[in-house]
């Protein structure tokens, strides 16, 4: 007869879901709130991320980990026939057609977890020196991985998408562990390379910026901040957000949600999501520590502590003008199914790692168990 390992279940990181259910819950409510349409079209997401969910959760991640370089591969193959193959939506070429079916695919999307996996495989190969961390050697190696899918999602162009990647990556390399040496070159090469970088710009990253250190913010965040501050302590009713339902507040539901969101609960909601994903960096961070020589979980622990950080700071500052416009979503929150199931399936990812850490059908003879 078949028997599930209590283990699972005492094992299980129970406070991730705790902490990003009400987020989504919120997310519907504004979403319905303001265009029904979308919302059935989110639970369509919901459904696609449950799926995606379960699946990766009972997948044995640890006992099949060779596959991943094949995962990262075939996503720099999709990544280049995106040049070649790919379909234009203002001014991008980012998606590939899927044939005989209305479905776009973003290569770039499914680029953040083969990435995250790769390093992951690598680390796990060739676990850094413990007192000195990672060497030159060894740091341009692992470099290779980050720079390959930067420089493709660069091209296409995609600036947002492309820097997420870069500091996500050099980011798990900095918690991982790096000689000191190597990341003062590093910042010294930045240093000069900066103004060569902005030249080659496209026109439109050029304007972002430059509406960012203008004087006067653009339309958007002009709107955005009205709607944050019309909020005021506590919130408005449906009836009065009336930047929001009377369309003043651009991209209401993704973009600028953040905003939507400050002016039908004010200051004391803003405060509360905030801490909700604050709570949720410090989690992960914290399982990085106490995961300390399992370093395929520390490398997701890591990676979905600094993607919930970048996504949830640059969105918010992008929305009160401290941050370039770039369209990056609030993480489970926005409006959109790329994002929300990326972010699913690295979450399935990590608790897999985790509730599974003792079972021999992970493989668990490769890491040190915790218990």
């Amino acid at each position: 007869m078949f028997q599930v390992d209590r283990r699972i279940f005492t094992h299980f990181d129970y406070i991730v879901p705790i902490l990003i259910l009400p987020i989504i819950g919120i997310s519907f409510f504004l979403i319905y709130e303001l265009y029904p349409v979308l919302a059935n079209k989110q639970l369509i997401y919901f459904l696609t991320a449950f799926i995606v969910f379960t699946f990766f959760f009972f997948f044995p991640m640890r006992k099949f980990s060779w596959l991943i370089p094949f995962f990262y591969w075939s996503n720099v193959i999709l990544l280049l026939s995106v040049k070649f193959f790919g379909v234009s939506k203002l001014g991008a070429q980012r998606w590939l057609e899927i044939p005989f079916v209305n479905f776009t695919l973003q290569p770039s999307e499914l680029m953040k977890p083969a990435m995250i996996l790769m390093l992951a495989y690598l680390i796990k190969s060739t676990p850094p020196d413990s007192d000195k961390g990672y060497g030159l050697v060894d740091f341009l190696k692992l470099s290779l991985y980050i720079m390959i899918p930067f420089l493709l999602i660069l091209k296409q162009p995609d600036l947002g998408t492309a820097l997420i990647l870069f500091f996500i990556g050099y980011g798990i390399l900095f918690i991982i562990g790096v000689n000191y040496k190597v990341w003062l070159g590093i910042l010294a090469l930045i240093a000069l390379a900066a103004p060569l970088v902005y030249t080659n710009l496209q026109d439109y990253q050029k304007k972002r910026i430059s509406d960012f250190l203008a004087e006067k913010p653009s339309y958007h965040v002009r709107q955005s901040i009205i709607a944050i501050g019309s909020g005021g302590i506590s919130g408005k009713s449906e009836g009065d957000a009336t930047q929001s339902h009377m369309k003043f507040l651009p991209i209401a539901t993704s973009d600028f949600i953040f905003a939507f969101y400050m002016e039908r609960f004010g200051f004391w909601g803003g405060l509360t999501l905030i801490s909700v994903y604050t709570m949720l960096i410090v989690h992960f961070l914290l399982i990085t520590l106490y995961m300390k020589g399992d370093y395929f979980t520390q490398v997701l622990s890591s990676s979905l502590a600094l993607m919930f950080f970048l996504y949830t700071g640059v969105n918010i500052a992008m929305t009160i003008g401290y941050a370039p416009v770039v369209g990056l979503p609030l993480p489970l929150f926005s409006y959109g199914g790329s994002s929300f199931i990326t972010f699913i399936i690295l979450i399935a990812i990590f608790e897999n790692l985790v509730a599974f850490r003792f079972n021999k059908f992970n493989d668990a003879s490769t890491y040190k168990s915790v218990d």
